[in-house]
């Protein structure tokens, strides 16, 4: 497990506080947080330490005073304010004076001006977060110009019909996608004239899917027409993730199968593009009213789902390490309490494992058959305003007890059930369903060749262009089997779009696409329709009825299985309801079993593994995975093209030597916590040393401390004492206990010689 090398930014964090020890994970590169006073101080500390250092702000929100109070160019910019409907300011968190913003372009010059200091610091990136405008927005005066220059008609109140509330919606993600396109070109610009140093840009953004349920409107897929943006991070995490939603009628938080339906989409946003991915976890999420059992239970279930995704092998392994390592959270018991060393150690280990996941040889070892999901930006604009007054109010709605649901207009909104009524019956029983960015189909040639059933709806969801339905129809009749489900009941297929404008007029976009297909827009019967080599299954109902219960959800698994046959000469066997899903990607195992499945059976691996997530790195013969747990395994009768010395370790691995019988590197970390790492070793050590600069203690010694002299380097001095270890002689591997020293610490194994 020798670390890569940093330009390959595999990993890393976001710090909004100065450099600190406690949580100096040892990453490839470092996202500082914020463009106040402290940003460029910040910058030059974590780039002493060895980091590639990128800069991380808000972009629809910020410490943004002198630009709305009018000291930026005399004039007062609050009305550029994201408002709810009776004027009152849409405000990030809790301070008054940080409302979210109408991406003006104004507004866009103004971070222009803000983020350029980072550029001189430097930076080799610049990330520009969640560009959101909240549905409940769109009565400020600067939106009502946008309105006016975007649509050339009179600004209408956004709640007024469905219409406007798509009009609405539609702009708002528009504004975003400009007011990013013109910071990043001209950034980019400014650093290639000024230093001949080329910038890259990034956006963190959370799902389609989350920012569907909370009823945020952001860019999405629109991006990808913006040439000036290098790449995402996906912001998936237990807050997003543990968001309820409803299937065979019962409403419960299913972080493990709402994340990987997360992860999914996300990917679709670099899929088919040379742009960069990075998969955020996060171990503790915002909410600070939960335990580290909670918190490390949901984090396995986010850190599962995103690896059963083998397409992103980058992550941010933490947003905030520092409230991480130094956070005090409630305990069991009562009281507040630090995390805890083992847990500590445990995601460290993970944390370092992650730079290791981009692997060629990838294995599926359950339902292999690639079933899309079809799902487009204009999800968002489909989200009508209910007058709530704060924008965090869906989010509350976390199916615990912890919240009264009075608002059940609100609920419904927040299940999404549309969506998942399509998605959980399917992911429930071992189907790998990946949601398809729709909006893609007509960027990208051959974009759906990869799959050979599609499951579409226009009833929470519209096609913004024609000839996605010439791309879709030519795939059918390829071979495709298209499973369609609706109703036309959705009220929204009465807003001005193409489908009702143009010489040619459908009463929903659905009997454009059937035209398409060369079926009968209004006289089609429901079931089977041949076209071409491929098939048409039409399931005539409503597909948020399809959450309700057991028997709506079996009968789209019907309607799956048929089409899946239809195109398979008959045969139904390559979809086996199946209660886990469990992938290889290298010598690294995961797997996840379900709850509410085909089976209450848990998941048995036989073999020899390192158990990654248990405390102690053990090694096991037999991992049994019970429903609604997740496992991540190094596989060590595993046999690729070269075997790893280090099998995992809770640290940065670097400089590691081999020279006879003697192993050597060094381990570097956050400090003062308790490190591992499990080592191939072929006979039993004879000694294992530990080595670091006086002054840092050295845990688990066995032996007494011996002090020497540092040769070259004045009144400098090193600890060094034998180290704690187990050694595993049936695997042949070796677990050594150690601290990180400020400069990390040297290992020394010596192997005994063999007689």
């Amino acid at each position: 497990m020798i670390q890569n090398s940093r330009v390959e930014e595999r990993t890393g964090f976001q710090e909004g506080s100065p450099y600190g020890p406690a949580y100096d994970l040892q990453t490839d590169f470092v996202m500082v947080y914020g463009i106040g006073e402290s940003m460029q101080e910040r910058i030059a500390a974590w780039t002493d330490r060895g980091y590639r250092v990128h800069l991380m702000t808000g972009v629809s929100w910020g410490g943004y005073q002198d630009y709305l109070e009018g000291r930026v160019d005399g004039r007062s910019h609050w009305d550029e304010a994201q408002t709810y409907s009776d004027g009152e300011k849409i405000i990030h968190g809790t301070s008054a004076d940080i409302p979210y913003m109408v991406p003006t372009l104004s507004y866009a010059d103004f971070l222009i001006e803000r983020i350029r200091p980072a550029v001189d610091a430097g930076v080799e990136a610049i990330h520009l977060e969640e560009p959101e405008f909240w549905v409940e927005g769109g009565y400020s005066e600067a939106f009502k110009r946008e309105w006016q220059i975007y649509y050339n008609e009179p600004w209408i109140a956004p709640h007024t019909s469905e219409d406007a509330q798509y009009r609405a919606s539609k702009l708002k993600a528009y504004l975003y996608a400009r007011c990013l396109d013109r910071i990043c070109s001209a950034l980019k610009e400014y650093s290639l004239v000024q230093y001949h140093r080329p910038l890259r840009f990034y956006v963190p953004t959370h799902s389609l899917i989350n920012y569907t349920q909370w009823r945020i409107v952001s860019p999405e897929s629109r991006l990808l027409d913006v040439p000036s943006v290098n790449g995402y991070i996906a912001q998936i995490w237990t807050g997003t993730s543990r968001t309820a939603n409803v299937y065979e009628g019962v409403r419960a938080e299913r972080t493990f199968e709402t994340a990987f339906l997360e992860y999914g989409i996300m990917q679709e946003l670099v899929r088919g593009t040379e742009r960069r991915m990075w998969f955020l976890h996060d171990p503790v999420e915002d909410d600070p009213k939960r335990t580290w059992k909670d918190y490390r239970e949901n984090y396995i279930k986010t850190l599962i789902a995103s690896l059963l995704h083998p397409e992103v092998a980058r992550y941010e392994v933490s947003p905030w390490p520092r409230r991480i390592f130094q956070g005090n959270y409630p305990a069991e018991s009562g009281g507040k309490e630090g995390i805890p060393a083992e847990y500590a150690t445990t995601l460290l280990t993970v944390m370092h494992t992650l730079g290791k996941m981009e692997q060629k040889d990838v294995r599926n070892f359950g339902n292999t058959v690639n079933i899309g999901l079809l799902l487009a930006d204009s999800a968002m604009f489909q989200r009508k305003t209910i007058g709530t007054k704060t924008a965090g109010f869906m989010m509350k709605y976390d199916g615990t007890n912890e919240v009264e649901l009075t608002d059940q207009n609100a609920v419904e909104l927040l299940n999404f059930s549309a969506f998942y009524g399509l998605a959980l019956p399917l992911v429930k029983q071992g189907l790998p369903v990946r949601p398809v960015q729709l909006d893609n189909v007509r960027r990208f040639a051959g974009y759906l060749d990869d799959y050979r059933v599609l499951v579409l709806s226009y009833e929470f969801m519209k096609p913004e262009y024609p000839d996605l339905h010439n791309a879709l129809a030519q795939w059918v009749r390829d071979g495709g089997a298209l499973v369609y489900v609706g109703d036309d009941s959705d009220p929204y297929h009465a807003v001005r779009e193409w489908w009702n404008t143009g010489k040619r007029r459908y009463t929903s976009p659905r009997e454009h696409l059937f035209e398409c297909l060369g079926l009968s827009a209004t006289a089609v019967l429901e079931g089977i329709t041949p076209v071409g080599s491929g098939v048409v299954q039409f399931l005539r109902t409503s597909p948020k009825r399809l959450a309700e219960s057991k028997e709506a959800a079996d009968s789209l698994r019907v309607a799956v299985r048929e089409a899946m046959a239809a195109v398979s000469g008959g045969s139904q066997a390559e979809w086996e309801p199946l209660n886990y899903f469990q992938l290889q990607r290298g010598p690294y195992v995961i797997a996840s079993v379900l709850t509410e499945s085909s089976s209450d059976q848990p998941l048995t691996l036989q073999g020899s593994y390192v158990d990654v997530l248990e405390a102690g790195l053990p090694v096991k013969e037999q991992v049994i995975v019970a429903p609604g747990q997740q496992a991540l395994l190094y596989d060590l009768n595993y046999r690729g093209q070269e075997e790893e010395r280090i099998i995992a370790a809770s640290s940065r691995i670097e400089d590691l030597r081999e020279d006879g019988n003697v192993i050597a590197f060094t381990a570097k970390g956050p400090r003062p916590l308790k490190a591992l790492a499990r080592i191939r070793c072929e006979t039993r050590p004879a000694s294992v040393l530990l080595r670091q600069e006086a002054g840092s203690d050295l845990a688990n010694s066995t032996d007494s401390t011996i002090v020497t002299a540092v040769e070259g380097l004045e009144n400098s001095r090193v600890s060094e004492c034998s180290a704690t270890f187990e050694w595993d002689d049936k695997t042949r591997t070796l677990l050594v206990s150690y601290e990180h020293g400020e400069v990390g610490v040297r290992i020394t194994i010596t192997k005994q010689a063999e007689s």
